[in-house]
This record gives C-alpha cells, sequence and structure tokens, in this order.
C-alpha cells in the first residue's frame, strides 16, 4: 500500500505547478489583449517633471479593461422626450412647479430650487417598467408650497427628485461648431434652431438669419453704430476704466446675446454675460454657441452664485432690471460682488428721457445710490441719442459710518463673506474689505491676490499651484495630449482651485469658466482677483447651463469628495449633458474614482484611457439613443 502511493503523490504534486502554469498562461492572454493598439492613439503624460512625449493606452470602448481586472456596467439610456428636450435643463424647466407659482414679480421662477438629493439623469427601469417617467418631474413639497412669481421666482432653480433620467437628443442637422473667431460672428442655424429673437430684434441687430447660418452684426438696443463704438465712447467718457489693463473682470446683466462681452475679448477683458432663461429665447445659448463666455442666472430673490467684491466693472444696458424693487435688493447685490472702486454703468432710458415713468425711476435711482455712498462718476449722451451713467462703488468703508442715516443697514455676522449658493438676497450694505486693487492686466494673473489670506504659508502655496500648473499644462497638456486645440474654446475647471489651469491657458484662443465647488475650501475670490472668471457650484445638482456648450471639462481629485454626497452616476450624466459631441474629458484622480466612472463612460459611448493610474482622458462621441431604451 505504501508503494502504491508514491506515484499518486507524485501527481498530486504536479497539480500546483500546472495551475501555476495555467494562471500564468491566462494573465499573459489577458495583458495581450488589453494592450491591443487601436488606430487613434492619445498622448499622456505623468506629471509636471515630464518633458518629453509619452505614448499612452488607446482609447477603448465597451467593458473597461486595466490588465487585470474587468469591469463592466449595463445602464439603459432613453432619449428625453417632450416639448424642449434638445435643451433641456433639470433645475431650469421644472414646469410643474413653475406653474405652481402664484406670481413671478420677483423672478422666482428663473432661481435655483434644488430638492436635498441630486437630480439624476439615465437609471436603469426597473423590471417590469412600461411607462417612461415624464420629465422633469418634482417631489420636493417645499419647492411646490412657493406661493409667488413677484420676484421672478419662476426663472429660479427647482431640481427635480428624481432626476429624469434621459439624454437630450441632438437638434435636426446638428453639426460641429463654428471654431473660434468666425464663431463670433456667426453659427450654424441648426444648431441653435430658435428664429423668434432674429424677428423680434431685427430692427436692432442682435442677430439675422442667412442661409444656413444665424450672422450677428455686433449690434444692440444701445448699441446703435456698434459695439466697438459704444465701448470706445465708455472709455472716452471716462479714460481710467482703460479696458484691459485696469479693467480687466465684468459682468454683463441681461446681456442679450452677449455681443458686449465677445466684443470686448479684443481688448483683453473677460465678460460673464448672464440673463435669465428663455427671456429672450435661448439668448444665453446664442452666447455659449458663439464661444463668448455666459451663464444662466437672474436677479430673483438668491444671491448670484459669485463671491464678494469680484467684478471691476458692471454693466448694464435696458437689462430689464428693477433696481429699486424691493427696497432696493437687487442693486445691494450688485454692491456685494462690485470689487472697491468699481463701477457700475447704467444705459437706460431713465438716464436720457424725460416722460413721467422715466423720471420717477430716476428720482429712486438717485436716492438708492447716494444711500450706498456710490458716486456719479460721469453721466453723458452719444451721438445716437443714448445716454448713460457710471457709478463708482467707494473704496473705504468709512464713509458708511457717516451717513446720516443707517439707511439701507450695514450687513452684520449673520450675512456671511461669499455666502451666496442658495443664500436670499439682503437689504443691507456689504462693507468693502481692507484690500487694493489689482495690479494691471496681464501682471494680476501672476502676482499674489489682494484677497489672499496674509500668512507666508498662503502666499507660499499660491505660488506652488501657480508654477505647478503652468508646467503641466505647458509640458504635457497642449503639446503631449492629443486635443485638437483648434476645436477647443469654451472650457470648464470643474474644481478650479486658485484658478492655476485657467491662469497656464490664458495664451491659448479659449477662455475657461473656473467652478469652485461649494463643499471645498473658497478660492473664487483668487481666481477673480487674477483676472479669470468663476462660479459656485454643487456637482450633486445640474449646472445652469444648456446641453452642449462646453468644448472641454477638466477637474482635478474632485470625486472623491464628491461621491460621498451624490451618486457618481448623476455627475457623469451631468457631464454628458453639457458636452459638445466631439468634446474632451481630462480627469486627473484616484483609481478608485476612474474605476467608478469609465464603465459610465463607456456605456454612453465615449471613448477613455487611463495613464498612470491617475489621469482619465475621454471624447464624448455623437451617439444618442432611440426612441425606445437602449442598453449599453
Amino acid at each position: 500500500m505504501g508503494i502504491s502511493s508514491v506515484p499518486s503523490f507524485s501527481k498530486m504534486r504536479k497539480l500546483p505547478c500546472i495551475f501555476t502554469l495555467t494562471l500564468l498562461l491566462l494573465c499573459l492572454t489577458i495583458l495581450l489583449f488589453t494592450k491591443t493598439n487601436t488606430s487613434s492613439p492619445l498622448l499622456f503624460y505623468s506629471d509636471v517633471q515630464t518633458s518629453n512625449p509619452i505614448t499612452a493606452p488607446s482609447l477603448q470602448t465597451g467593458a473597461v479593461s486595466d490588465g487585470a481586472t474587468i469591469v463592466s456596467v449595463t445602464l439603459n439610456w432613453e432619449l428625453c422626450r417632450g416639448w424642449g428636450a434638445v435643451d433641456y435643463i433639470p433645475c431650469l424647466d421644472n414646469f410643474k412647479v413653475i406653474r405652481a407659482l402664484k406670481t413671478r414679480r420677483h423672478m422666482e421662477r428663473r432661481e435655483r430650487h434644488c430638492p436635498e438629493q441630486s437630480p439624476r439623469c439615465l437609471p436603469p427601469l426597473p423590471k417590469g417598467y412600461k411607462v417612461p417617467v415624464p420629465w422633469p418631474k418634482s417631489k420636493d413639497m417645499a419647492i411646490k408650497a412657493l406661493k409667488s412669481r413677484r420676484h421672478m421666482e419662476h426663472r429660479e432653480r427647482y431640481c427635480p427628485q428624481p432626476s429624469p433620467r434621459c439624454l437630450e437628443p441632438l437638434p435636426k442637422g446638428y453639426k460641429v461648431p463654428v471654431p473660434w473667431p468666425e464663431s463670433r460672428d456667426m453659427i450654424w442655424y441648426d444648431n441653435v434652431p430658435h428664429p423668434k429673437l432674429v424677428e423680434y430684434k431685427k430692427d436692432q441687430n442682435w442677430v439675422k438669419k442667412s442661409d444656413d447660418y444665424l450672422i450677428f452684426p455686433g449690434g444692440g438696443t444701445q448699441f446703435k453704430e456698434g459695439v466697438n463704438h459704444y465701448t470706445d465712447f465708455i472709455e472716452k467718457t471716462l479714460p481710467v476704466i482703460e479696458w484691459g489693463r485696469h479693467v480687466r473682470v465684468v459682468l454683463d446683466v441681461g446681456c442679450g446675446v452677449a455681443s458686449f462681452g465677445g466684443y470686448l475679448l479684443d481688448r483683453n477683458v473677460i465678460t460673464m454675460s448672464f440673463a435669465p432663461k428663455d427671456e429672450h429665447e435661448a439668448q444665453i445659448q446664442f452666447a455659449l454657441e458663439r464661444g463668448i463666455p455666459a451663464t444662466l442666472s437672474v436677479i430673483g430673490t438668491q444671491r448670484l452664485t459669485f463671491p464678494d467684491n469680484a467684478y471691476d466693472l458692471i454693466h448694464c444696458a435696458r437689462c430689464r432690471v428693477h433696481w429699486d424693487a424691493d427696497g432696493g435688493k437687487p442693486l445691494l447685490e450688485l454692491n456685494r460682488i462690485l470689487r472697491p472702486g468699481g463701477f457700475f454703468i447704467w444705459s437706460a432710458t431713465p438716464v436720457y428721457r424725460d416722460d413721467d415713468r422715466d423720471k420717477r425711476v430716476w428720482k429712486s435711482m438717485v436716492a438708492l445710490t447716494r444711500s450706498m455712498c456710490w458716486d456719479v462718476v460721469a453721466k453723458t449722451v452719444d451721438s445716437t441719442g443714448i445716454g448713460l451713467v457710471i457709478y463708482r462703488k467707494p473704496i473705504s468703508f468709512v464713509r458708511y459710518f457717516k451717513r446720516k442715516e443707517n439707511k439701507p443697514p450695514i450687513c452684520g455676522p449673520k450675512d456671511k463673506k461669499n455666502s451666496s449658493w442658495y443664500v436670499p438676497l439682503s437689504s443691507c450694505v456689504t462693507l468693502p474689505p481692507r484690500s487694493s486693487w489689482p495690479l494691471p492686466w496681464p501682471n494680476r494673473l501672476t502676482s499674489k491676490p489682494p484677497s489672499l489670506a496674509t500668512n507666508p504659508e498662503a502666499e507660499e502655496m499660491f505660488y506652488k499651484d501657480t508654477i505647478h500648473w503652468s508646467a503641466l499644462v505647458s509640458d504635457a497638456y497642449a503639446n503631449n495630449a492629443a486635443i485638437n486645440w483648434s476645436s477647443v474654446r469654451n472650457v470648464m475647471d470643474m474644481n478650479a482651485g486658485y484658478g492655476g489651469f485657467a491662469a497656464a491657458l490664458t495664451d491659448q484662443l479659449l477662455w475657461v469658466m473656473n467652478v469652485v465647488p461649494v463643499h471645498v475650501p473658497d478660492t473664487l475670490s483668487v481666481i477673480f482677483d487674477r483676472g479669470l472668471i468663476g462660479i459656485y457650484h454643487d456637482w450633486c445638482e445640474s449646472l445652469n447651463t444648456y446641453p452642449r456648450t462646453y468644448d472641454l471639462l477638466h477637474s482635478s481629485f474632485l470625486f472623491e469628495n464628491l461621491s460621498q454626497r451624490c451618486d457618481m452616476i448623476d455627475v457623469v450624466v451631468e457631464m454628458d449633458r453639457i458636452l459638445r459631441p466631439g468634446g474632451y474629458l481630462v480627469v486627473q484622480d484616484t483609481m478608485e474614482m476612474i474605476n467608478k466612472m469609465r464603465p459610465i463612460l463607456h456605456s454612453l459611448h465615449w471613448s477613455t484611457a487611463v495613464h498612470k493610474d491617475q489621469f482619465l482622458f475621454g471624447k464624448k462621441g455623437f451617439w444618442r439613443p432611440g426612441r425606445g431604451s437602449s442598453k449599453s
């Protein structure tokens, strides 16, 4: 029995060797398949020390493979349905809630009213599900309880809960957008097929239709001889404005099709243009399709999503805002976001007409601006008969304590600095800080920002951040990444920090919307001090912009923290909504986050590649699901 057991024992000892050899062959086979190159490789990079081009893995679609573990997901995608589906904005198109409002006086309908749970687009359908969930649908009873539209509540945010999970269809005949700078003056009509504004403003040179294009002649209600004539007139009226050196960051309220901001780009001025959705039928969509910085917003019942003391100049040309309404809250909001020593240009009929209504408005405006200690530094009329007044905000807070009457009152401790995310408008005056005007452009871009913390550690961190992004963008993004930068105009940095990514791209023919998420340390004041623009946002909610408005989305270590607050599917689908077909995604994050994001992108038929276990690159295609659900 002992002799017969020897061969059996020998066979048993061979089994582990055979098993190990089989496992090694299997791993080698998987490795060979996953390393196979495709015909369109990307060039990537590892870190800021990289100086030579690095060949990255190929773009892959379908299941995600990273050499050892294969991860796949099955998701059911549907097209959004109903009127306006191609331009659907979840938090601004919640018509069920908007219809329940009883007044529109204070623009409540155009403000943000999001539920605690993020809106979710494109969920897998439950077993046995037959009838598509109608969109947009909200279960937020607090929002439904709104009783007023007096303050434009119907233009504010009402995010549906749960979010409609559907993909916006492409407009019929959609094409790759016209590149900049040609796009400033002409865009494809099929990309933004809204003809009403052409007819409504045909006598004011806003926009015209010519064959397959919409043409923007550079006119406007107040720009009878064109924007360049108008901006020249402003600078001649008040030379200290000095476009592009002293005044760099501008806010255009009720911007129309944003020609004012579009032409100021030639003078090294970056303008944030904003207006409510559909007030003039897709005017902000026109602006973004043209490649001009813009966002959807309204001065209603809530603060604008900008920090205190941000803008060098604010402009309003017949912007249809009643500045003296509700105790002057709209103008007090401008006072909050206007830099000390900054200018407010108001071009409207009360400035230069003498009918009874205009006289009443002007008288009210005089009283309000005096109570806010604003100075009239110029008031004039140009050769076309259009007039304007230029106000200046005080530099020192001392003047506010010398007023005969403390009305409006000075803001107290409860009005926290830079607090503007779902914060009601206040009826108090925000005191200017003890800080100086930034250096002239372009020196302000790399100099110490006035709002930066005074401790040496903060200054050292700022300069290190600037050097880091300058090297990373120069050595890696601009030179090595296979991104067609000539097709990139509208860029969004989803987690902007000090704005280093945007600062490193200022020599490119593009602009960057810097987003500071509300759950991270607040650096947006620094971004504005540098001569850049940005907004606050919570990425667990839908962004106030139209579909297909950005060419490139960038983020750096955003998602690890974000995934603890909301579903990654929600965030990825929102990225798909706002990115144009053919647009790019650049993400630096942990492999845990990349592995969660990548299969969702593949289910949307994006191409992706990962490099050095920290960089995810993606490119969105033109794919949309069919009219029924589409499994991916």
